[in-house]
């Protein structure tokens, strides 16, 4: 079989970072014929090259090349590159990994749609990754029509025969900024790129030590010497007018505006953050006309015309506005609605724990910040534009999944709302009133969410600012009322909303990941459960919702003997919204003893039992009562059989029979 895809990845000592790598290539869902892994040693000096050379011996289409170190990836991509056979190159670095399938999705996504660059989605796991781009499938997609320029990392899939044509490949050297200038000129050459944004192809990992490349402390100089090519290659291949502005403006408000905002600014040392500030404002002064900083959000632009007047200390004296600025949510009401999640909430920005206000100027909305009056007068003079456009806020509602922190936007229908600021004419408020579904079986853009813990968070975009939270801590009782799991889907998947601890955020459970689901049944009590005679039926009301009739199982366990029964099981949906559970008890077999209850939801992942706090017991002549496990340890403590339901009644009519004759008296 001809090779579909030559996987390149650039090693330098990644010691064992490099293993969840090389098991996710083993793990391909692509033959093993069909595609290849070239290993690019760059003069590693740790125990890697030797743990290549076992890997490549024992599986024929792994590769290693060793090569002297060149001192960065740009040599040993390009040396990949040229020793490919595959249809499509996909770049990995040697401490991230792949989705089980998604050379395979990719390469069949890419001949589909007669690509040049296929984009898979990725999960950035302790560092950022585009969120935007990944919101849909785009299966022709340009620097036009998508936000293609907001992900410039090398880890796409190219096609060979385009990159030949072309001659694209990696500056090489120690340098930065490599990939920008690549996979920019990928972009503006190719006749078609195609996002993929249903499966999760790429895992972007920040490792524990943080000494990934990116994360390195650069100079200043070399770095913006390195940029000025990225822009060089725009330059070429664009026009000047509003096309290369925004491609541009990517520069600007990533490399540049973001690195003097907030924390990220102020954290720096004072003579870096000059020396970084000095390199910043030439590029600006060189490279960038009016319309590349008009684009921005208000906040960007303010920073941006402070950079372009250098006006350090008025840069800094925002920074320390903005630092504070944090996003928050309160969480109205929660609850199942056709198998969907119905989450409702509310979202808004604060500063220093008070909501940040804005200021109403005739028919515009204008950022306050509390700056001081030589600030504001130094903004007013350069032209930024204050205005506050909040009628484009917006708060997005996100499920990450735990684990791999793969993350799916999910539908929001949004208002908004001005709140007048008591006593102060003029100052007001914004709030976002927001409500979301979660439809389990297509959150993952159109597929199901898979078993895991999946965190819900909010995103609030507004102004410039776009930072989240998770949901929940702060939280409505009509929300705590709602909370409860469900069983959606054919075959059933169990969800389970939950609050996290210790902070009491909103998290789903899906198919039994955690052990919380004993805790859902913990309320029930003997009152709960109805039990009729011949032939023994057990009917228990569960804070459980389902749609319809569902088959489960009910576990019996006697106490004694530990010996199990098990018997079938229906849940059916009641009109007041919980599920009841029926059973015909097997009263032969159970006869004379005592028994613990489990029940086995059905479950697409494995059914896991869920004890029910109640105890069964039966006697010899199939009369049945239900326990508490402290009754029913108690009379085992004290010998006592279980009381027949006749018996019972008997005690309880002798003891009315008392009460009434005492009465008389």
């Amino acid at each position: 079989m001809p090779i579909k895809v030559s996987v390149v990845i650039p090693v330098y000592n990644p010691g064992k970072y490099i293993e969840d790598c090389i098991a996710s290539l083993l793990r391909q869902s692509l033959p093993d014929d069909e595609y290849e892994a070239i290993f690019v040693d760059d003069g590693s000096t740790d125990e890697t090259p030797e743990r290549l050379d076992r890997l490549a011996a024992e599986y024929p289409h792994m590769h290693v090349i060793h090569q002297e170190g060149s001192g960065w990836s740009g040599k040993p991509r390009n040396v990949g590159i040229a020793a490919a056979k595959g249809e499509f190159i996909q770049f990995v670095d040697n401490d991230d990994w792949l989705g089980d399938e998604a050379l395979e999705r990719m390469y069949n996504y890419g001949v589909e749609n007669n690509a040049d660059v296929i984009v898979g989605k990725m999960a950035g796991k302790g560092r950022p990754v585009p969120l935007e781009l990944f919101r849909k499938n785009r299966p022709h997609a340009n620097v036009e029509n998508a936000p293609l320029i907001d992900s410039l990392t090398p880890h796409k899939m190219f096609r060979k025969a385009f990159l030949d044509k072309h001659n694209l490949r990696y500056m090489e050297g120690r340098r930065r900024l490599e990939d920008h200038v690549f996979v920019t000129e990928a972009y503006l050459r190719a006749e078609n790129v195609a996002v993929l944004s249903d499966y999760l192809c790429y895992y972007h990992v920040k490792r524990e030590d943080a000494s990934n490349a990116g994360f390195q402390r650069f100079d200043p100089v070399g770095y913006f010497k390195n940029l000025r090519e990225a822009l060089d290659v725009v330059e070429k291949l664009t026009e000047p007018g509003p096309l290369r502005d925004r491609l541009f403006r990517r520069w600007l408000r990533n490399e540049m505006v973001e690195r003097m905002r907030g924390k990220r600014l102020l954290n720096l040392p004072e003579d870096y953050r000059q020396e970084l500030f000095d390199e910043i404002h030439k590029v600006v002064v060189e490279r960038f006309g009016p319309g590349v900083a008009a684009g921005l959000q208000p906040t960007q632009q303010i920073v941006a015309a402070l950079i372009s007047a250098n006006r350090l200390a008025d840069v800094e004296e925002f920074a320390r506005w903005e630092s504070e600025i944090k996003p928050t949510g309160v969480l109205e009401n929660l609850g199942w609605e056709n198998g969907e999640l119905t989450i409702g909430f509310t979202a808004e920005y604060q500063s220093n724990g008070e909501p940040v206000v804005f200021r109403a100027d005739g028919d515009k909305d204008l950022l306050a910040p509390p700056l001081p009056q030589s600030s504001l007068d130094t903004i007013a003079t350069l032209g930024a534009d204050t205005t506050a456009p909040l009628d484009k806020s917006k708060v997005d509602l996100v499920v990450r999944e735990r684990e791999t922190a793969a993350e799916f936007f999910q539908p929001v229908e949004l208002t908004r709302e001005k709140i007048a600021v008591e006593g102060r004419e003029g100052d007001f408020r914004q709030v976002l009133r927001a409500t979301s579904r979660i439809d389990p079986l297509s959150a993952a853009n159109g597929a199901g969410l898979g078993a895991g813990i999946w965190d819900v968070l909010i995103r609030i975009t507004s102004c410039g600012w776009t930072k989240e939270t998770r949901l929940g801590a702060v939280r409505a009782e009509e929300a705590e009322r709602g909370r409860v799991a469900a069983l959606t889907g054919s075959p059933a998947h169990l969800v389970l909303p939950y609050w996290t601890d210790p902070y009491g955020n909103l998290s789903l459970d899906i198919d039994q990941k955690t052990k919380r689901m004993s805790q859902e049944f913990a309320g029930l009590t003997p009152d709960d459960v109805t039990v009729t005679a011949n032939p023994g039926r057990l009917t228990v009301a569960l804070p459980l919702r389902v749609q319809g009739e569902t088959k489960a199982t009910l576990k019996l366990t006697d106490i004694g003997t530990s010996r199990a029964v098990d018997t079938p099981a229906t849940l059916t949906a009641r009109t007041s919204g919980d599920a009841e559970l029926s059973a015909d008890l097997p009263l032969g077999e159970i006869a004379g003893g005592q028994w613990r209850l489990k029940l086995v939801l059905p479950s697409a992942g494995a059914g896991k039992p869920v004890p029910l706090p109640l105890v069964l017991a039966a006697s010899a002549n199939r009369r049945v009562v239900i326990k508490t496990p402290a009754a029913a340890a108690a009379d085992a403590a004290a010998g006592r059989p279980a009381p027949r339901p006749a018996a019972r009644r008997s005690l309880l009519r002798r003891a009315a029979g008392k009460l009434k004759r005492a009465l008389k008296k």
